[in-house]
Formats: structure tokens, C-alpha cells, sequence
């Protein structure tokens, strides 16, 4: 098995550009799949600088309705038009950020390309999906969290009217794998502790590794309360039995507070390079 950043926000492999934005090719026994496609076509380029050819690619898994997970789908279907693209159906809806009052447009649009919606290879859910043996699709109907506090400026449009996003449009991908089992998340903004508890609840156990960004970068300084919030979900995490690899939302700053608390169990990975097993 293989896992392999394709694009990430920091610099890792000097092959590779860098952005704001996420996506990981993944080779299984059965499969070569994509878990999300980054912001642009800077993901397709990198993949090629890889050596990755996409070409070969059956599964693309959309992890939620925004464009940094998404922006190199349009790209992506122009090279391979008959991988199968899993989204959930809710993914296509008015996805903002809100930047504050001093922002010059306070509410930016953060979803999709509409043009996704019309590519015949999409594959709408509504919920659970089990692929085959290897692939299961999961979401969340009850956290036993509270969401991290860097969600609340993320917002679904509904008419006219800007309500807090509840997420429903993130799903997470699990593969199994040579008796492993590997969680993969996009931005985990369902929280990645309610992540883990549903994924144990379906399971029986906690997974082997977890693959995600933790969403807890901020452009602005941490308050006391933020940076307890972190270093709890840190102490957290550090109860499972398992390895984390985390990058893009989790951001920096935050990743250092909780490797200190962490340590070998959590790693971060950059643009363009592989976790090894």
C-alpha cells in the first residue's frame, strides 16, 4: 500500500508546488483512488512531477464541498473521464467563509466549481456507502463533540440568509488493508474526536492510522482558550493505540502544541511526500 501527498500547504518535496489546499493518491491492492484533488491544477501538475499517472485512477473520494479539496476535479475528468467521483449529494450546496467586518467582501465563497455537478462520473450519496472489501464511505449523525472553534466562521447560504455549516456534506473514507484499517479525513470539521468515537462505534475499535487535517490553523494569534482546546484534543488523541498523520487545516502552530504532548504518534506530512509504512 501507498499514500502519497499530491498537495499540501507547506513545502515538502522540491518537485512540488505548495498551496492552500489538500489531496493524497492512494494504492491499494485493489484500487488507485484519490482522496480529494487540492485547489487547482497545481495537483495534476505535481502528480506528474511524481510520477503518479492519474490516468490509472478508479476512485476520486470528495471529502467535503469546498474548493480547496476540489478544484482540481475539473482538471482531473479532463485526463480521466471514467474514475467513479463520491461526494455526498449535500456537497454542492453555497458553501462561505465569513472573513469579518473588515474584509473587502465580508463573505467568500469557499464550495465547489458548479461545473462538477454536471460530469457524468459523479457518483451522489446520501450517507454511508460501502465500495467493496477494502473501500467503506462513513459520516457522522451525532458528534460527541463540540466542533473546533476555528468552524464558526464557516457558513452555508440558504437563500439570502448565512447559517452555520452542520457539515453534513463531510464524509470519511476507511480502508482496509492487509488487517489494518486506515482512516482518511479531509478537514475533519465534524471534529476529529467525533470522528474517531463514530469510527469506533461502527468498528469496534479504534483505526490503525488516521489520515487528516485536524482544522485548527488560524491567521491570527491563539487565544489561552484556543491553545487549551488544542492541547485537549492532543491528550486525547494520545489515549488511542493509533498513528496520525495530519497536515494542511491543522496548520503549523497547532501541530507543534500537540506533538509536544503527542510525540511519535503524530507526524506531519508535506506537499508531495509519501508516509511509509
Amino acid at each position: 500500500m501507498r499514500i502519497i501527498n499530491l498537495i499540501e500547504n507547506t513545502e515538502g518535496n522540491d518537485k512540488c508546488t505548495f498551496a492552500h489546499g489538500l489531496s493524497f493518491y492512494v494504492e491499494t491492492t485493489k484500487h488507485k483512488l484519490l482522496m480529494d484533488l487540492g485547489p487547482s491544477e497545481d495537483t495534476i501538475n505535481n502528480a506528474s512531477a511524481l510520477g503518479v499517472n492519474l490516468e490509472k485512477v478508479d476512485t476520486v473520494i470528495l471529502s467535503h464541498g469546498h474548493y480547496d479539496h476540489s478544484g482540481g476535479i475539473m482538471s482531473f475528468a479532463k485526463i480521466n473521464d471514467t474514475a467513479r467521483i463520491y461526494m455526498q449529494e449535500s456537497a454542492v450546496k453555497d458553501y462561505y467563509a465569513d472573513d469579518g467586518e473588515e474584509a473587502e467582501e465580508r463573505f467568500r465563497y469557499i464550495g465547489i466549481d458548479k461545473n462538477i455537478i454536471k460530469l457524468s462520473q459523479v457518483r451522489f450519496l446520501r450517507g454511508d456507502l460501502r465500495i467493496d472489501n477494502e473501500l467503506e464511505i462513513f459520516t457522522i449523525s451525532n458528534r460527541s463533540h463540540e466542533l473546533p472553534f476555528t468552524n464558526k466562521r464557516l457558513l452555508v447560504r440558504d437563500k439570502n440568509e448565512f447559517i452555520r455549516d452542520d457539515f453534513c456534506h463531510e464524509h470519511f473514507l476507511v480502508i482496509h488493508q492487509d488487517d489494518k484499517s486506515i482512516l482518511m479525513s479531509g478537514c475533519a470539521h465534524n471534529g476529529i474526536l467525533s470522528i474517531i468515537d463514530a469510527y469506533s462505534d461502527k468498528y469496534g475499535k479504534a483505526p490503525d492510522m488516521v489520515v487528516s487535517g485536524f482544522h485548527l490553523i488560524k491567521k491570527t494569534d491563539y487565544s489561552e482558550n484556543e491553545i487549551e482546546e488544542i492541547k485537549n484534543i492532543a491528550k486525547e488523541l494520545k489515549k488511542y493505540p493509533t498513528r496520525f498523520i495530519t497536515c494542511h487545516c491543522t496548520g503549523l502552530v497547532a501541530f507543534d502544541i500537540m506533538k509536544d504532548i503527542m510525540g511519535d504518534s503524530l507526524e506531519y506530512v508535506h506537499s508531495g511526500e509519501e508516509i511509509f509504512f
